[in-house]
């Protein structure tokens, strides 16, 4: 029997007739159903001398990882209390994390990735606990514990709900633990910076001019660190910055102008790929510039400022900024072009000139 690995999965050929079926070969009770147009995953086991058949999901929907990490769960709750009648309960924490990433409307892989990471930092002891074992109790202490670093605190636990709440729709789950809790009070940073000219003398005077470019496109495009640290020159079009994936889970493009190309030129020797290389990082591109008094969200909050201060709607700002719109309209109807948005970003970044200069 082989792995069921993505690669492995995906290859598979469907079946020209009937349903295929492939066992994995580490974890018991695993398998993939192939048939003539879909592949789904199962969890299976006998239990009593009946066969227990639970539906995982789709595959590619729902990935290799996503579905064997739900079958170790599966497995798990199956195998506890010998001699009692097995059961089929809730999903570890581990198993509901990965199909709540896997799932069809996802956010940006970086999102992901986090999310993940900061979960196992911050509750790796509950990762193996099944969901209905993890009380209110639970919850309250671990969010105290972290009260160090409040905002950490709400977003660890805050993830942990969505997680959960997202189980509750196809698991019988009590309501989310986290109903217990006293959640800190968000207490937003809100600085921009006040003084251009200041900030212009700190950046001339970093020694790395890849991270004078950093920091200067941030605050002409108001892009997100993460969004600039991962740019490739393919994504750098002659009118636009095309973000294949964004924070809120959609493609963006952002209008540029002849100065964002005349802020990138000094970099395009550099390399091939990254425009904001580096050969001691493992990603490729940068991943800590220099730290300023002048953090990189000021530079989007200030790039948002300036831009309405000089007269651009808010509701253009925002989708300068890529914010989801409030309303329906926005949302689902409009729709604004490029072009739309160009004079509004050549205003902002005339301004922004202007009191550098000035």
């Amino acid at each position: 029997m082989p792995k069921l690995t993505e690669t492995f999965s995906n290859k598979l050929p469907h079946a020209k007739a009937g349903t295929d079926k492939y066992w994995d070969a580490e974890i018991k009770g695993l398998v993939l159903f192939v048939g003539k147009r879909s592949k789904t995953w199962y969890f299976q086991k006998d239990v009593g001398g009946q066969t227990k058949r639970i539906l995982i999901g789709r595959f590619p929907i729902i990935s290799a990882q996503a579905a064997r990490q739900t079958a170790l769960g599966f497995a798990l709750e199956m195998g506890r209390g010998a001699g009692k009648a097995a059961q089929i309960g809730a999903p570890t924490l581990e198993a509901a994390m990965e199909v709540y990433l896997a799932r069809p409307k996802l956010r940006s892989e970086t999102n992901k990735v986090g999310m993940r990471a900061q979960l196992t930092l911050h509750l790796k002891d509950w990762m193996r606990l099944p969901l209905d074992e993890i009380s209110k109790a639970m919850a309250v202490r671990r969010h105290q514990d972290m009260t160090g670093s409040p905002s950490a605190a709400n977003h660890v636990l805050r993830s942990f709900r969505a997680i959960y709440n997202h189980a509750r729709r196809t698991c019988d789950l009590p309501e989310c633990p986290t109903m217990a809790i006293e959640w800190f009070e968000d207490k937003p940073d809100g600085r921009i910076i006040e003084d251009l000219k200041h900030w212009r003398k700190t950046i001339d005077d970093l020694p790395n001019p890849i991270h004078r470019v950093f920091y200067e496109l941030l605050l002409f495009t108001g892009l997100r660190k993460t969004e600039v640290f991962t740019l490739r020159w393919e994504q750098i079009q002659e009118d636009r910055i095309h973000l294949p994936m964004t924070k809120n889970g959609r493609s963006f493009d952002l209008p540029i102008s002849q100065l964002h190309h005349e802020i990138l030129a000094p970099l395009r020797h550099l390399s091939r790929d990254w425009v904001f290389p580096s050969p001691k990082s493992e990603s490729g591109h940068i991943t800590r510039p220099e730290r300023l008094k002048y953090n990189p969200h000021m530079h989007r909050r200030t790039f948002a400022t300036v831009a309405m201060e000089a007269g651009v709607l808010e509701e253009i700002v925002g989708r300068l900024l890529n914010h989801t719109p409030l309303s329906i309209t926005g949302q689902r109807y409009t729709r604004p072009s490029l072009d739309a948005l160009r004079p509004s970003m050549e205003i902002a970044c005339a301004e922004i000139l202007n009191r550098i200069d000035n």
